[in-house]
């Protein structure tokens, strides 16, 4: 359904994305995790065309369903975003006008593409705002956003995102502000979207709890790049590149006693304006070797799904340290 292919992105003069290859198939769940500052946000945001006026893609290509989204015009791209492509933002008050209903919000939303009238608009908002669990959908459609509460607000941004059935559902950090509780429910809802519509899913979180419940693939950044990526299952188990651990060691653990220490991975992820030369990632590595610091890693593939670029992966690497669950046998 997607190919993102060599993707570079600037925001002025500073290089956000470098050399960024992702692919998505037809209903999967796609996971992107890593830093604040990592590019996650830039990469969803290429995707859908905002990058605002600092941000320009300089390199690379995003192929949406054959369309090469990078050669689109304007206006061309307006026609695209809503009715086969949207998006949920971190802040679901950002996706709302505070003077407007919900009813009318979700009415402007189907009209610009597709020429409805209000009442069928409502029945369809009730139709998707029932699918995500609300008892009373009328009474939502009445209110105001600023009546609602964050959760409410987080869930209807779902619904709206969804309400022309878009193929692709882009969400940027949507449980970021949510209790665990109400997480819960909101990765329930957005598989049940999934399941019923049949929609592709790509969402950048922070939360590896929620990637452990909803992914297929998991794609990990760090400086602008994907430094991993595999199944779900691979990059919980058989994580190949030191930071995709130290992400995973990060996670507080249900068995752990109040006594030991959460782990906390030393040190802060790189300035993009001056980049380290070779891996950016040896400044803050365990294990990081001579050669790390000198020339970026070459790609090692693992199976057909996992891949990581990482010196430790190369046949002349000592890799008597490492921990046995990183040692992978090459494809």
């Amino acid at each position: 359904m997607l190919s993102v292919e060599q993707l570079y992105v600037n925001y002025g003069e500073k290089e956000i994305l470098h050399d960024v290859d992702l692919q998505v198939a037809q209903e999967e769940i796609v996971m992107i995790v890593g830093e604040s500052g990592s590019g996650k946000s830039t990469l969803v945001r290429s995707i859908m065309g905002l990058l605002g006026e600092e941000g320009h893609i300089t390199k690379g290509n995003i192929v949406f369903q054959g369309v090469n989204l990078c050669q689109l015009n304007k206006k061309q791209y307006r026609e695209l975003r809503g009715s086969r492509i949207a998006m949920v933002f971190q802040q679901p008050e950002s996706s709302f006008d505070p003077t407007q209903t919900i009813h009318r919000q979700f009415y402007e939303a189907m009209n610009v593409h597709r020429k409805v009238n209000v009442q069928e608009a409502e029945q369809t908002a009730k139709s998707l705002l029932g699918m995500l669990g609300f008892r009373e959908p009328e009474t939502i459609l009445s209110k105001y956003p600023f009546e609602l509460s964050g959760v409410m607000n987080q869930r209807v941004a779902i619904a709206l995102a969804m309400i022309l059935n878009p193929q692709l559902l882009l969400a940027d950090e949507p449980t970021s502000a949510l209790d665990v509780p109400v997480q819960g429910q909101c990765v329930k809802e957005m598989m049940d979207l999934r399941q019923h519509l049949g929609t592709t899913i790509i969402i950048v979180t922070h939360n590896m709890g929620v990637v452990s419940h909803m992914a297929d693939k998991v794609a990990v950044m760090y400086a602008g790049k994907i430094v991993e990526r595999g199944d779900v299952r691979e990059i919980f188990y058989q994580s190949t590149h030191p930071y995709t651990r130290a992400l995973l060691d990060s996670v507080p653990k249900i068995h752990s006693t109040n006594k030991e220490t959460l782990y906390s991975l030393k040190g802060t992820p790189p300035d993009l304006i001056n980049p380290p030369v070779g891996c950016s990632f040896a400044p803050r590595c365990e294990y990081g070797m001579n050669i790390c610091r000198k020339k970026y890693p070459e790609l090692t593939k693992f199976s057909d799904t996992q891949e990581c670029n990482c010196w430790l992966h190369d046949p002349r690497a000592d890799v008597s340290n490492l921990p046995e669950n990183m040692i992978r046998r090459r494809q």
